[in-house]
C-alpha cells in the first residue's frame, strides 16, 4: 500500500478500523523504532487511554538481534479509535513476547495488529491477547507470524481470547500463520464468549452484588496479561487501569 494513500477496507490490516476516524490523522508520522541488540533484554509498555472521542495511532517497528529478547506489554482502552500495530523482526535465537489487552464499551473501535517475523533459526515468540468489548464497541486482533525458509526450529505461539458483554459488541480475531521452515512448533488459538452465568448466578447465591461478581469474572479474564511486567511500578499502573475500565463496564 503506497504509504500517502488512505487506506480501505480492501487492506487486510485495516480492515476493521474506523476509517473516518483515521481519515483526520491521515498521513500518520514515521513508526517507533525499537532496536535491541544482540544478546541484550528491552522492555517496553504502552497505556493507550486517549481521552473520550480521541483518535490514538502507535505503530512500532522492532528489530530484536540474534540471543536477544524484547518484552512488550499494551493496555488498549481509551479514544473513539485506538490503534497499535508491531512489525518484529527476530535475530538467531532471538524471543519477542507480547501480553496485551482491549477494554472497550459504547462505539469504540479498538485494534492490536502484529507482524512477527522469524528471519532466522531457533528464534522463540508468544503472544497474549484479551478483550473485554460491551455496548457497541469493535476490538480486533490481526495477528501474523512468518517463519523464513531458513528459520529452522523457530517456537512461536499465539492466545486470543475475547469476552463480549453485550450482543452488540464485537471481537474480530484473525491469528495467521505464514510458515516455509519443515522444522518448527507453531501453534494458535482463538476464541469468543461471554460472561459464565452459571458462575454470576452462584457468586449472587453467596450474596455477592451483581456488579462486584461482573467485575471479579472480569478481572479474572485478563489476569496475567501483565504479571511478566518487571517493573512494580509500571505493572500496578498497567493493572489498576484496567481494573478500573473494567468497572466502568458493569
Amino acid at each position: 500500500m503506497n504509504a500517502l494513500a488512505l487506506p480501505t477496507r480492501r487492506d487486510e490490516a485495516w480492515r476493521y478500523s474506523d476509517l473516518d476516524a483515521v481519515a483526520t490523522v491521515w498521513p500518520l508520522g514515521a513508526p517507533t523504532r525499537i532496536d535491541v541488540p544482540a544478546g541484550e533484554s528491552a522492555h517496553h509498555h504502552l497505556l493507550q487511554d486517549a481521552a473520550d472521542g480521541g483518535i490514538a495511532i502507535h505503530d512500532y517497528v522492532v528489530r530484536v538481534g540474534d540471543g536477544a529478547r524484547c518484552d512488550m506489554h499494551i493496555l488498549n482502552i481509551g479514544g473513539r479509535f485506538g490503534r497499535v500495530s508491531i512489525d518484529v523482526t527476530l535475530g538467531q535465537g532471538a524471543h519477542f513476547e507480547l501480553g496485551g489487552a482491549i477494554i472497550g464499551r459504547d462505539e469504540q473501535t479498538l485494534e492490536i495488529i502484529t507482524n512477527v517475523t522469524h528471519a532466522q533459526p531457533d528464534g522463540t515468540s508468544g503472544q497474549t491477547i484479551r478483550s473485554v468489548l460491551a455496548g457497541r464497541a469493535t476490538g480486533s486482533y490481526l495477528g501474523k507470524i512468518a517463519v523464513a525458509r531458513d528459520a529452522q526450529r523457530t517456537d512461536a505461539f499465539q492466545s486470543v481470547k475475547a469476552m463480549l458483554l453485550d450482543r452488540t459488541a464485537t471481537a474480530n480475531a484473525k491469528p495467521e500463520l505464514e510458515i516455509f521452515a519443515d522444522d518448527v512448533k507453531c501453534a494458535h488459538g482463538a476464541t469468543v464468549g461471554e460472561l459464565d452465568k452459571a458462575a454470576l448466578f452462584y457468586m449472587a447465591s453467596r450474596g455477592m452484588d451483581p456488579v462486584l461478581a461482573q467485575t471479579l469474572l472480569l478481572r479474572s479474564f485478563v489476569a496475567g496479561v501483565f504479571d511478566s511486567v518487571e517493573d512494580e511500578a509500571v505493572r500496578e499502573a498497567l493493572e489498576a487501569a484496567a481494573l478500573a475500565k473494567l468497572g466502568a463496564l458493569a
